[in-house]
């Protein structure tokens, strides 16, 4: 009888067990980034009544008897599928498509991993989750170039950051010129400049008809002050630029004279010029250089890029998120505030870019909500309830046989 009550002890542990396990699920069913966790079960030692016995020539063997003691609780395991995405519109809100995790760097330094892409600025300008862990990457320098071989360091988005202006030193004519359009025939288009100062200069690019396959290039201010000299160029009979000479087909550097501000030389390029019958399609693509400019927003790409967008119309890396995965994220231990740290049989965190190695890609805007199913959750409630109450049926003919058993006495 003892037995029978012990194994139903056990039974009523392990499923208070599962209980536990399925009441934390139903309770972050709403928990961004939460992982449902289920119990395993499996019988404990057993009690062996009669062993087995091998086959003689005069008899058959026997198979051993045996009572189980119990059940026992195995493990508890993650189900790590992805959870559905909600879109927030918020573009501190990031979700991992795939596997892996964001790296984080939590109270007392300590390098955590989560699922949970919820973040926001501090006071700082550092990106941070409501429980103030800062979001981890590689910051890009003055040039907007990032380094993800480096070790990782806290993310900042610096808002109202100045940018100095840069002068414009390169600037293009694409299209085609018409062929069949008389001698003395002129084209124009507009471009705007910045001088070494970061102030705007209007520009228009001349390009007039002086012969079969030759044409003048002029530039020209705003004001109509020439800003460089006319120069010839020559095309083939096939319509392809043959002067100036290629590959790159570019006009020689020019400094604009008048404009004490303009000290920076300019080079033209009309690489991507031609002279064929039809229609003009003329274009001047936006010149390097800008004016001064402060960072007003960000955008988030796949790979974790954070690029900034600056009042000059300056786009800029900021810097790269980091991701990590692991050989078995199920080993992860959870540290609260639904972050894991490395554990014992997780493997080291191999830390790189989103989309590579494995690990997912990122979108902003959009967060990765609890993959818990409420209806198999609900399920798992009935079966642990059913399972308990069993047990504890159990106990109690236990001790209504032991209470037959004393009264014998009587």
């Amino acid at each position: 009888m003892l037995r029978s009550m012990f194994s139903a002890i056990s039974g009523l542990r392990a499923h208070q067990t599962k209980m536990d396990v399925t009441g934390n699920n139903i309770a972050n069913v709403n928990t961004v980034g939460f992982k449902s966790s289920a119990t395993v079960f499996q019988d404990t030692l057993s009690q062996v009544v009669r062993a087995g016995g091998q086959p003689a020539a005069d008899r058959g063997g026997t198979n051993p008897a045996q009572i189980g003691l119990g059940v026992k609780l195995a493990g508890i395991t993650t189900n790590w599928t992805n959870g559905a995405a909600q879109s927030t519109g918020r573009s501190t809100d990031f979700m991992i498509e795939g596997d892996g995790f964001f790296v984080v760097n939590g109270a007392g330094g300590q390098q955590l991993f989560t699922r949970a892409g919820s973040f926001d600025f501090d006071a700082s300008g550092k990106l941070v989750t409501p429980d103030g862990s800062i979001l981890q990457g590689w910051v890009a320098d003055a040039n907007g170039v990032v380094n993800a071989n480096g070790p990782v360091r806290d993310l900042t988005v610096p808002y109202g950051q100045i940018v100095n202006p840069k002068p414009t030193t390169a600037g293009s004519i694409l299209g085609n010129l018409p062929s069949d359009v008389a001698d003395g025939t002129t084209f124009q288009v507009g471009a705007d400049m910045y001088d070494s100062q970061g102030v705007l200069q209007k520009v228009a690019y001349n390009l007039a008809k002086t012969g079969p396959n030759t044409w003048d290039v002029s530039v020209v201010h705003a004001d109509g002050t020439p800003l460089m000299g006319t120069t010839g160029i020559v095309f083939d009979a096939a319509g392809n630029l043959t002067t100036p000479a290629g590959p790159n087909f570019a006009l020689a550097p020019f400094t604009p004279a008048g404009y004490p501000s303009w000290t920076n030389p300019v080079t033209m390029s009309l690489a991507g010029l031609t002279q064929f019958g039809g229609a003009n399609t003329l274009a001047a693509p936006k010149p390097d250089g800008y004016a001064l400019g402060s960072l007003q927003s960000f955008t988030l790409s796949n790979d974790g890029t954070i690029t900034g967008v600056y009042s000059n119309g300056l786009r800029q890396p900021l810097g790269q998120l980091a991701m990590a995965s692991f050989n078995n994220p199920s080993g992860l231990e959870k540290a609260g505030n639904s972050a894991f740290r490395v554990g014992d049989n997780s493997g080291v965190a191999m830390i790189g870019l989103a989309g590579q190695g494995g690990r997912g890609e990122l979108s902003s805007g959009a967060l990765e909500m609890s993959n818990v199913d409420l209806s198999e959750e609900f399920t798992g409630l009935i079966v642990a309830q059913r399972g308990f109450q069993a047990n504890s049926r159990v106990i109690t003919a236990s001790d209504e046989i032991l209470q037959d058993l004393v009264n014998l006495k009587r």
